[in-house]
């Protein structure tokens, strides 16, 4: 296909945007509530609408392709994500940042799965692989890189920045687009699926906004989570009815008689959990335990980058040549091993162990990713590619939701809780306080002075035991994981991908 490298360097150029912007605005938070005059409560409400948008906005990307045309569809999402991501950088009050942010992530939603189905096209069957691998690049990357560049932008310039940043990138995406990008054209006699898209909104909007404001609301003891989960489990039974029974549903029920494909969006949902929890665990860890400044945590985290990028690059020539289920029980292996590793972390640990740790946990999303990529696809007829990519990337956003609700809900209450139990045993009687010397003197707990100092040893034990139980969880979460790629049908060596396209082309 002619200008097939400009068209990759858009649609990646597209991916990565998006992706960045999921996590990027996380660091900045802090100096947005001042210069907005928000609580932190209201705050959160910055990440929430454009993720709450983002997930909603996704699943009738396949609709929307077939009915406008993939590539105006793909130039109107990133003019669309470039002109109110300027909106955001530029509001003035709460009210505004939240609406622009919710216009971001309705705009936004369609650049991951359109890039994918865009990349598999211009690409011909044997260099599929390859084509995942450069196009994860942005997936993966983006949200590991988001809070380090977020962080330096927002130190050395400004938090408003943070959404700046992706005038230049989106203007060059658009004009390729524009130019180079096969011209597709629409069908304008489909109707669409109002009460379908109803109903999994509401479901989709109910569960997220359960998930985000959960911890806030202390879970299930509000009235508000209580009404978000009923409306959101609502939703998705309606959703799930009136797909089957339903004689022309916005998303296709032979989708899910594909077994690979079905059970790929399974394993990308418990693969989106780590992708985005595991690095969100990391940053307050480096900062608030072991005490690295902003600047430091962000290098150490950066790594974790490289690791997916090198793994991503060497999956996309060896899925070709061996059975990617054994790339993926690797990837699973090793992410599996880098959580118990971070069981045993301590805030003296070496710097060395961290970074080495974090590069094997990038490299085992890397080969898990990639190859799980190829074998949901491989047999999965070329017209429903847009409407499977959009699911898969909606998958990977509620599994990423619920991975850092949960984590993050784990560790507030083992902190609460452990402090309390370590607490305890912290009395002007216990032996420790009694030798007389001048430690004891100074952590006295009659006095106010030593009971802060001694409030705060304790409270980093129980925030150091509090992680340790999250990686725990994390690792219980991950490993069965491998039994799910028994249901994946193993592809022939070499030419799997290319005779099963070359059957449907």
């Amino acid at each position: 296909m002619p200008h097939r490298l400009i068209i990759t360097l858009c649609t990646v150029g597209a991916t990565l945007m998006q992706a960045l912007d999921q996590t990027i605005a996380n660091v900045a938070l802090p100096y947005m509530q001042g210069s907005l005059s928000a609580t932190y409560d209201e705050i959160t409400w910055v990440l929430t609408s454009y993720i709450t948008a983002a997930a909603i906005m996704t699943a009738p990307v396949g609709w929307l392709a077939s009915r406008f045309g993939r590539k105006y569809l793909f130039i109107t999402c990133l003019i669309g994500f470039t002109g109110t991501s300027m909106m955001c950088g530029a509001a003035q009050s709460l009210s505004q940042m939240v609406a622009f942010r919710l216009l971001q992530g309705m705009f936004g939603a369609a650049l991951v799965p359109l890039s994918q189905s865009t990349m598999m096209d211009i690409y011909p069957p044997e260099q599929r692989g390859k084509a995942m691998a450069i196009w994860g690049v942005g997936v993966m990357v983006g949200p590991i890189l988001g809070p380090t560049l977020g962080g330096y932008l927002t130190e050395m310039y400004n938090w408003r920045y943070v959404f700046y940043i992706n005038l230049p990138f989106g203007i060059l995406a658009t004009l390729g687009l524009a130019f180079f990008m096969p011209r597709s054209f629409g069908n304008f006699n489909l109707r669409f699926d109002w009460i379908g898209f109803g109903v999994l909104s509401l479901g989709i909007g109910g569960l997220q906004m359960m998930l985000d404001r959960g911890q806030d609301q202390d879970w299930f003891t509000s009235t508000e989570v209580i009404a978000e989960a009923v409306l959101g489990g609502l939703g998705v039974y309606l959703f799930v009815v009136h797909m089957i029974t339903a004689k022309k549903p916005f998303i296709p029920v032979l989708l899910f008689k594909d077994r690979n494909f079905t059970a790929g969006l399974v394993l990308m949902a418990a693969t989106g959990t780590i992708l985005v929890s595991s690095s969100s665990l990391m940053a307050p860890w480096l900062q608030n335990l072991a005490n690295y400044p902003v600047e430091m945590a962000g290098l150490i985290m950066a790594p974790r980058g490289i690791g997916t990028m090198t793994a991503m690059m060497t999956g996309g020539r060896l899925s070709n040549k061996m059975d990617p289920r054994k790339l993926m029980a690797a990837g699973i292996l090793m992410l599996s091993w880098s959580m118990w590793e971070m069981t045993t972390w301590t805030p003296d640990i070496a710097q060395w162990t961290i970074v080495m740790t974090i590069i094997v946990q990038g490299a085992g999303l890397g080969f898990v990713f990639l190859p799980l990529q190829v074998l949901a696809f491989a047999t999965l007829p070329p017209q429903y590619r847009t409407d499977g990519a959009s699911l898969f990337s909606l998958f990977r956003n509620i599994g990423a939701a619920v991975g850092v609700s949960v984590t993050s809900a784990m560790l507030a209450h083992n902190t609460q809780v452990l402090h309390e139990s370590i607490g305890a045993s912290v009395t002007p009687f216990n032996r420790a306080l009694q030798g007389g010397g001048a430690v004891s003197r100074a952590w006295n707990p009659m006095h106010v002075h030593g009971a802060a100092v001694i409030d705060q040893i304790v409270n980093q034990q129980a925030q150091i035991i509090a992680y340790i139980d999250d990686y725990w969880m994390m690792i219980i979460s991950t490993l069965p994981s491998l039994l799910l790629l028994l249901l994946l049908r193993r592809p022939k060596l070499t030419s799997a991908p290319i005779e099963a396209h070359a059957a449907m082309d």
